[in-house]
Order: structure tokens, then C-alpha cells, then sequence
């Protein structure tokens, strides 16, 4: 949009807060990006895992909720995602190690990134 000559940009959002989405959203290009967090996905798919592996099926007390597949209602761990704007991009995708500080700070992005007090 920015190249296409929109200014003032509309409110803008994304989804998975890749690097380049981070970068705009500390440069204020981009108002936020949705953030799940892959520890909580990693240790919740793990938990599953082991369960079925071993004959079982997920604790009772982590499956709340279903997702119909199309052919019926499947039994689901529903997580909660986040929001990350330039107010929280440090404790959120930073304090979880999903991107360094570096990563999103190089380049254009430093200024923007000192502003944001990201590093």
C-alpha cells in the first residue's frame, strides 16, 4: 500500500508475526500481527502425542473444545493467540525467543527499533 501512494496507511494487521511483519509493525507501518506462541502449541501437541502413543488419549482438562472437519466434531486443545504491537513486540516475540532483537532491528529498522525500545 505504501508503494501504491496510501497515506495515511489504514490500519493494517497480519497474522504469525513473521520477521518482515515485526519490522513494520516497529516501524509503524503495520499496527499489529497475531502471535501464538509455539511453546504453548509445541508443549500441548507433545502432550497428545505421548498420550495416543501409549494407548491413551489427552487428559480431559486440556481438550476444550471442537472443530468440525467437515465430516464431524473433532476434539480439540484451543489455545489462546496474542496480539503484537510496537508497545509489546520486546515482551512478547522477543522474550519468548521467537525473533532476536537483532534479527528484527537491522538495517532500516534500528531507529525504529530504539524508538520502540526493542533492544
Amino acid at each position: 500500500m505504501k508503494a501504491a501512494g496510501f497515506n495515511p496507511l489504514p490500519p493494517v494487521t497480519g497474522q504469525d508475526s513473521e520477521l518482515a511483519a515485526i519490522q513494520r509493525v516497529v516501524a509503524g507501518e503495520q499496527y499489529m500481527t497475531i502471535y501464538k506462541a509455539m511453546k504453548m502449541e509445541a508443549e500441548a501437541a507433545a502432550e497428545v502425542a505421548v498420550a495416543l502413543a501409549r494407548g491413551g488419549q489427552p487428559s480431559a482438562d486440556k481438550v476444550n473444545g471442537k472443530v468440525n472437519n467437515g465430516m464431524k466434531d473433532v476434539p480439540s486443545i484451543l489455545l489462546t493467540a496474542g496480539t503484537v504491537t510496537k508497545d509489546n513486540v520486546k515482551s512478547t516475540v522477543v522474550a519468548d525467543g521467537f525473533w532476536k532483537a537483532e534479527q528484527i532491528c537491522e538495517g532500516a529498522y534500528k531507529d525504529a527499533c530504539a524508538a520502540a525500545q526493542v533492544q
